[in-house]
């Protein structure tokens, strides 16, 4: 028997003695490649297809937005460009990716680690270059908390992907900040100044380095970190995280009426 069956016939033993509900959907599991979640609502994570900003990657609400003008970059970005070069945020933060990712991070369910560095790795850009890849740092009292740094687990399966090395005792996070989700985007600016630091300039002079990082909301964790790292002496700092926070006005009707009615989907879902 192949392994791949006797894998499988494991899993169905198991959900048969201990129950498993979609953590999306609710209905019982079997075999579900994907641990936590059955295969139609991971298969509706899609990631963006808006037109977006080409220097942080906020989707625009109209599709003619970059049609004659591809370099197109949003209103924020325009007037104050941030310090990365460029950020990639590749799907909307809805669920049932939002579950996943809240599942990791809160619940320490390390099991989704790979199905979720698996949609990074299908949604990267052809075009990317980096000389190394930096996870964004937590700080040790967080980490402590934790036990793990979510976006250095995603960073090292992207490491393999790439083929890049990945340094994560370089960038370090100096100060225990206020969680970010409870701030307004002005207070998370002024929550992280200081916020990241350098150990060792010298292993960065001129270094591209590509920043990991779970979900983008504002843009002011990479933008501090990509700050910090330009001052210490790299060359250009991208960046790249799993979900974006989508405002309202984008998300379909659909989504929200589904919703409303208890049952989830994302932007791309059919």
């Amino acid at each position: 028997m192949a392994l791949h069956s006797i894998s499988r016939f494991a899993r169905q033993a198991i959900r048969f003695l201990i129950p498993v509900d979609c953590a999306a959907c609710g209905t019982p599991l079997t075999d579900d490649p994907v641990p936590l979640f059955c295969a139609r609502c991971w298969t509706k994570i899609a990631p963006f297809d808006h037109a977006r900003c080409a220097r942080c990657d906020r989707p625009f609400a109209s599709p003619v937005a970059t049609t004659f003008s591809p370099g197109h970059r949003c209103q924020p970005c325009a007037r104050r460009p941030p310090s990365y070069t460029r950020a990639w945020t590749l799907y909307p933060y809805l669920p049932p990716l939002q579950d996943a990712i809240c599942l990791l991070k809160y619940r320490g369910r390390l099991s989704l680690t790979a199905p979720l560095a698996r949609l990074m790795i299908d949604a990267l850009p052809p075009t990317l270059t980096a000389d190394m890849i930096m996870p964004v740092p937590l700080h040790p009292r967080r980490l402590r908390e934790r036990e793990f740094n979510q976006s250095l687990l995603l960073a090292d399966y992207l490491g393999d992907r790439l083929g890049l090395p990945v340094a994560y005792t370089n960038l370090t996070r100096a100060l225990p900040t206020a969680a970010q989700t409870s701030l307004s985007r002005k207070d998370r600016l002024r929550n992280l100044r200081g916020a990241f630091a350098v150990r060792r300039p010298e292993a960065i002079a001129g270094k591209r380095i590509l920043l990991i990082d779970d979900v983008f909301t504002t843009g002011a964790t990479v933008n501090e970190c990509a700050r910090t790292l330009r001052r210490a002496g790299s060359g250009h700092v991208f960046a790249v995280t799993l979900a974006r926070t989508v405002e309202s006005g984008l998300i379909p009707d659909r989504v929200l009426a589904q919703r409303a009615s208890g049952r989830t989907w994302s932007i791309g879902g059919s």
